[in-house]
């Protein structure tokens, strides 16, 4: 009897730090009725060809592997992300040993800006921010390509903090 009684005690003070603690997301407060997202094609202010697709099927993987929001049809959403990508930054890593103007690893930045409207109201903004991704690549022969590898890499870190903001708040 008094084993039980003690048990109890001891299983009630050790369950005790669980008490705040809740299932579900933890999206911020403005945006607790939005529960589904509709995204927008990216609009492309730059030069990089097929840049609006790999930014649109970024931001779409990183908010369905986030899983706060459901992605749904322009009809079905309760509210809109509109994205730009509108800027890409070139900056030398790292140069040839011999000739520091012959760049051997070249950093890229990419710079989405976007805003979450009310699917019914479109100019009422729910939330809005801008997002970056950078990334490191080899200069190789096929400069071209190594550029569009590397934007789908930083794409991808961009969309995860459009994500991280829309579902966390920071």
């Amino acid at each position: 009897m008094i084993g039980r009684f003690l048990f109890s005690l001891l299983l009630a003070l050790f369950m005790s730090g669980c008490v705040g603690y809740g299932l579900g997301g933890a999206k911020p407060a403005h945006l607790a009725a939005v529960h589904s997202v509709h995204v927008a094609i990216v609009r492309n202010d730059t030069q990089m060809p097929r840049a609006a697709a790999h930014a649109t099927n970024s931001i779409i993987d990183a908010l369905t592997r986030d899983g706060t929001y459901r992605i749904a049809s322009v009809d079905h959403a309760d509210a809109r992300l509109l994205t730009t990508l509108h800027n890409i930054n070139y900056r030398q890593a790292r140069s040839a040993q011999v000739d520091i103007l012959r760049s051997e690893e070249l950093e890229m930045e990419v710079f989405l800006n976007w805003s979450l409207v009310d699917a019914r109201n479109p100019t009422r903004v729910l939330a809005q921010g801008e997002s970056r991704g950078k990334t490191r690549f080899f200069v190789d022969p096929n400069l071209q390509t190594a550029r569009q590898t590397a934007l789908i890499d930083a794409l991808k870190r961009a969309s995860e903090a459009v994500a991280s903001r829309l579902a966390d708040g920071f």
